[in-house]
């Protein structure tokens, strides 16, 4: 009898001592550890629910009354720095006292993409930055139509804008006007400034305020148009279907609170509102019940601590059993330890356990490998140094962080910085204009990881201007996609730039007198043409050639004929003003394009070029030359289709004035076959 119980615990204890790790440890853990865990999540479940709804509902009533009442300090800052604006423009009429007002208020637009100031007819009279023909002293915007105008105009108080999407930017904005008042304390037009919904930092809190996937804040009207929201593609669409969320319409209205119902998306979830009066906005903040539910991870982790407990004190009873099955592992510790400090070469484990075996040869397999993966990264690291430093081409390495961790010696020559210079006191280095965006881009694409492309102007210690083109991207290992940094290169491109800028510079002028060509002169036209037609600006068109040119040829030569022809380059382009283009199109034949100017301006700067050129001589062998102007004058029409029918009528009008007798201006006028004529002896 003993003998049998003896070989039944030989039996056991054999079935415990199995070949396979996982069954010596599964028999003792195994069934204590899903008990126990199970019936503790099970409690933890039961009792967390309800009190974490309670929980997350009052949370986000304290955090959406936190939003409101910050944007609505936003509003009211912005509104009270408007009527600041219009209190110091009371009184003031004309447009250049308004815009120097409005340009001495230049840091409002840390708040605002633009100020405005209108009359009492809704007509812009100032604006900063300048929109549009206002920049040329053209006719300026009219608004009287805008909701928004008309709002303040008949209740005479500040008002908050409907969004719309900003003509130039194209970008989501809305507009805080405050009326402003004359001398006599009557209505004198609005003080206006748009915000852009995404950069103005009216909702730079809100990005902080997301919690999750299932946690989000959402601002829209009382109208039901949405101004902020996480996915930026839903900005500017409008909430139609409300009937999922019965709350919606009664936020909208004006109601404040909290409640549990479905959200957007028609997930359930916690939902509280609270108002922005100022401007008529609403302050959603959702939760869906499974974001809220997460908190109860931390009271599920509390009770992991209770079993945690637990386990410790069963501790030394199974200290025994696994000591007896592990103690193989101290064997392989100490060998791993000897290999690592170079007294081993390899593991030599002698164990009944497979699992053993073959984690003592696959790190004797990862060993030897490593070794040899050393020593040609050592060598690979002397060639790339060695490389690095003899290249002529300016090379940096930056970390993640953006540091430079290394420049060679040619890009420190380039620069002519210390190679102890950081990268904040490299940015220093670039020239204002470019240091903003430079620097945005350079955090992009350290968060993106994404490579960084982008010239840039470089302001040397010495006072030199470099172009520079900077190039970088992330270096991957060839394993398992891992970065280690930034590797990029700097070339000095600053005569590659000025090459290019006279090439296009010697594209579109005339070598011999400097002035426009055809080509340049067209292009310009073009664009005159097409800016008539989208806001009616006027604009006036000059053609002329010389006449008794062709004797200074024949008799003088074309060296003399040339002098002639540089001289009228002169004159011509000094007699008009300076935003007018001048053109040589060929041979004797010139070209005025009078951007804004009317038809009788146009007469009168025509028949001053003819009096100036009048006055011009050339002299050859004891022989003065002189020449007279055969002008057309004429001016873009409505009925114009196409710019060729304005150049059609000045031509005409040109070849007129020679056939009266030259020396004479012609004026043809839009859609009128008597032409006007100006003759002279």
């Amino acid at each position: 009898m003993h003998s049998t119980a003896k070989q039944n615990g030989a039996r056991w204890w054999g079935w415990l001592s199995a070949r396979s790790l996982r069954g010596r440890l599964v028999l003792g853990l195994a069934f204590t550890w899903v008990l126990l865990v199970a019936v503790v999540l099970a409690m933890a479940w039961h009792l967390g629910k309800n009190m974490v709804q309670e929980t997350s509902l009052s949370h986000l009533r304290y955090e959406t009354g936190m939003l409101a009442d910050e944007i609505t300090h936003q509003v009211q800052s912005r509104t009270t720095a408007l009527e600041h604006v219009a209190e110091i423009a009371e009184g003031l009429t004309s447009r250049e006292s308004l815009q120097r007002r409005l340009e001495h208020n230049n840091a409002l637009l840390e708040w605002f993409e633009r100020l405005i100031v209108t009359g009492p007819e809704g007509r812009v009279k100032a604006s900063w930055p300048l929109i549009g023909a206002a920049a040329d002293g053209g006719n300026s915007l009219d608004i009287a139509d805008r909701a928004y105008f008309r709002m303040i105009k008949g209740t005479r108080h500040a008002h908050v804008s409907e969004p719309f999407i900003g003509r130039a930017s194209r970008i989501p904005m809305v507009l805080i006007g405050v009326p402003r008042w004359d001398a006599n304390g009557d209505f004198a037009g609005i003080v206006g400034g748009a915000m852009s919904l995404r950069s103005s930092g009216l909702f730079a809190r809100l990005a902080r305020q997301q919690g999750g996937n299932g946690s989000y804040v959402s601002i829209f009207t009382a109208s039901g148009k949405l101004l902020y929201h996480p996915d930026r593609d839903q900005i500017m669409s409008r909430i139609t279907d409300v009937s999922a969320n019965p709350n919606l319409p009664l936020a909208m209205s004006g109601w404040e609170g909290d409640a549990v119902g479905k959200l957007f998306s028609g997930q359930p979830g916690l939902q509280s509102y609270a108002q922005v009066w100022p401007a008529g906005w609403v302050v959603g903040r959702f939760m869906t019940l499974d974001q809220a539910q997460l908190p109860l991870a931390d009271f599920i982790q509390r009770l992991w601590w209770i079993w945690v407990l637990m386990a410790l004190w069963m501790m030394p009873l199974l200290w025994w059993v696994l000591g007896r099955m592990l103690k193989v592992l101290q064997h392989l510790e100490t060998q791993i330890g000897e290999v690592g400090h170079g007294r081993r070469e390899s593991i030599d484990l002698t164990s009944d356990v497979d699992e053993f075996q073959e984690i003592a040869t696959t790190f004797n397999a990862v060993e030897a490998e490593r070794k040899t993966l050393l020593t040609s990264l050592q060598e690979r690291e002397a060639f790339l140094n060695a490389i690095l430093d003899a290249t002529p081409l300016g090379m940096f390495v930056a970390d993640f962080d953006g540091e430079f961790t290394y420049m060679n010696p040619a890009l420190l020559q380039v620069l002519g910085l210390a190679s102890t210079t950081t990268t904040s006191q490299w940015l220093e280095y670039v020239h204002p204009d470019d240091r903003d965006g430079t620097h945005d881009m350079w955090r992009h694409s350290l968060a993106t990881n994404n490579e960084f492309l982008r010239q840039l102007r470089f302001v040397r210690p010495d006072g030199a201007v470099l172009w520079l083109e900077v190039h970088a991207r992330v270096v991957m290992l060839s394993r398992g996609g891992f970065s280690l940094g930034f590797v990029g290169t700097m070339k000095d491109i600053t005569q590659r730039r000025e090459d290019e800028a006279l090439a296009r510079w010697e594209a579109e002028h005339d070598p011999l007198t400097g002035l426009l060509n055809r080509r340049g002169f067209d292009r310009r036209l073009g664009e005159a043409f097409a800016e008539f037609q989208k806001t009616s600006t006027p604009s006036a068109l000059l053609l002329f050639d010389l006449d008794h040119f062709k004797p200074i040829n024949d008799e003088g030569g074309h060296a003399l004929g040339d002098e002639m022809l540089r001289r009228i380059g002169q004159i011509v382009a000094w007699e008009v003003r300076r935003s007018d283009h001048v053109a040589r199109q060929g041979g004797d034949e010139f070209a005025v394009l009078l951007p804004s100017c009317t038809l009788s301006q146009a007469e009168k700067i025509a028949d001053s070029l003819r009096l100036a050129v009048s006055d011009i001589s050339v002299a050859s062998e004891g022989r003065e030359y002189h020449v007279t102007l055969s002008l057309g004058v004429t001016t873009f029409s409505d009925s114009d289709q196409t710019v060729e029918e304005a150049l059609s009528r000045a031509d005409a009008a040109s070849y007129e004035a020679k056939a009266r007798g030259r020396n004479a201006v012609v004026v043809s006028l839009p859609d009128d076959n008597d032409h006007t004529a100006m003759l002279f002896d």
